[in-house]
């Protein structure tokens, strides 16, 4: 065991862990400016709720 009982990783343990988090970070936290302020994520959603209204 490491520090505060994490396991010791592998190096591609470790690297598909990084990943993930940045992912996640950019597809639903970041900001963007040009859909007006929100996460990619909420514009998403948005449009599938504009073509469901559409339909």
């Amino acid at each position: 065991m490491s520090v505060m009982g994490m396991k010791k990783m592998t190096t591609n343990e470790f690297k598909t862990l990084v990943w993930r988090y940045f992912i996640s970070y950019w597809n639903s936290r970041r900001i963007f400016s040009a859909n007006g302020g929100g996460s990619p994520m909420i514009k998403r959603h948005q449009y599938y709720d504009f073509l469901k209204k559409a339909a």
